[in-house]
């Protein structure tokens, strides 16, 4: 007879409180259907997007206490006095690359003999990342970028998506919106592309390959999308390889500069780290040609590929200024602005959609992993057992004894 395995889905206590969770009810009833084996707990939650009810029509146990439970499965970091002792999580934890404020989280997993497995760290044998909200931050973003030109030009209206239920009611609300002439760039190939590029698809916004984009006009919304391979070419030969990139960033240009001063909006969802090019330099914006005039930095890196990103802003005020002369933060949609919309925690503002993608790939690609004895796709992600730090994840240890 099979062992029981109790999984609880965890109250977010991380504020601002994360509205999201790892499965839907309707997740955890298909889960125990398939898997008798398994009972789904969750902690009670009023500000979670799925009600406490719609658990436990589902079957999900409303539970304060899970202490008896194998596995926690929430969303965001924990703050370290919710931490129970020896179990085993999984969540965000922001950790592998040393973030300073979730140092003290991390030597607490330690302290008390947690197993931490990191979401962020599961990936497919290519190395692809299995879980992400990426694509549903394209689409909150690609809105609200679109949302501020509107705001800015006064050409059209966008309501805000988290006055939505869910992504179908988003959708209903594009039903007669009309867009005037305007040419968007977006950056990137990933997941918060994806996303993005629905929205120009639900919107009818045509697309045009980046050389026509460049030198051609329209009376009608276009706009045009930069992969990796297409922004940045080595500076020496002028070719692109994506290994090449990744491990010599510092030997490559970026080739954006033409496309400011044709561009209404930049979508940007280009991976950025502190090697890699910028799009532009601060100082570009100040030329009469940059012709951009909102930016939604959907990955948001502060000081980023984005220079003019000078802070994040937030679900319920998205959009801040940046004046073209003094590059000072100021308040949007003024004559000499360039409007940022720099929120990093977009999908939060499709929770329940969101919610559901994150819990299907959970379901396809990690559930069954995470039930058997000895796996592969688990043991790489998993930054901490048994008190210490795993091999794969050793080299935080400075880290872990407030060194760093």
């Amino acid at each position: 007879m099979e062992t029981t395995v109790n999984i609880g889905l965890i109250r977010e206590e991380k504020q601002p409180h994360d509205n999201r969770a790892a499965f839907t009810p309707k997740q955890c009833q298909w889960i125990m259907h398939h898997f008798p084996q398994v009972k789904v707990f969750a902690q009670p939650a009023n500000y979670r997007c799925f009600k406490d009810a719609e658990y436990q029509k589902a079957g999900v146990i409303i539970s304060e206490d899970l202490t008896h439970c194998k596995f926690l499965l929430g969303i965001k970091e924990v703050p370290p006095s919710y931490l129970i002792p020896n179990k085993t999580y999984l969540f965000f934890s922001h950790t592998k690359k040393k973030q300073p404020h979730n140092q003290h989280m991390l030597q607490a997993i330690l302290e008390k003999n947690i197993t931490l497995i990191d979401y962020e760290c599961l990936v497919h044998p290519d190395g692809q990342r299995i879980l992400g909200f990426g694509f549903f931050a394209g689409v909150v973003g690609a809105h609200n970028g679109l949302m501020a030109y509107g705001h800015k030009t006064k050409a059209f209206h966008l309501k805000p998506v988290h006055e939505c239920h869910d992504f179908q009611e988003l959708i209903s609300h594009y039903f007669g919106v009309k867009l005037p002439p305007l040419k968007i760039v977006i950056t990137g190939s990933g997941r918060v592309a994806a996303g993005t590029l629905e929205i120009m698809g639900l919107l009818g916004i045509k697309y045009l390959p980046p050389e026509e984009y460049l030198i051609n006009t329209y009376n009608y919304p276009v706009y045009t999308q930069l992969k990796a391979g297409e922004l940045y070419l080595r500076k020496d030969d002028k070719t692109y390889s994506r290994a090449d990139f990744h491990a010599h960033p510092e030997q490559y240009d970026c080739r954006f500069l033409p496309f400011v001063t044709v561009s209404d909006i930049l979508m940007n969802g280009i991976y950025w780290d502190h090697n890699i090019p910028q799009l532009f330099q601060l100082k570009d914006i100040q030329k009469e040609n940059f012709h951009i005039q909102v930016i939604a930095d959907i990955t948001d890196d502060t000081h980023g590929s984005v220079p003019c990103n000078l802070a994040d802003s937030t679900i319920e005020d998205p959009v801040y200024g940046v004046d073209r002369q003094t590059f000072q933060q100021t308040a949007p949609y003024l004559p000499n602005t360039i409007d940022m919309m720099c929120v990093s925690n977009l999908p939060n503002e499709l929770p329940r959609d969101a919610s559901q993608y994150f819990g299907d790939q959970l379901m396809k690609y990690v559930f069954e992993e995470l039930l058997k004895e000895k796996s592969d796709t688990i043991e790489n992600a998993t930054i901490a057992a048994n008190g210490k730090l795993t091999p794969l994840f050793s080299y935080l240890q400075d880290y872990a004894d407030g060194k760093v």
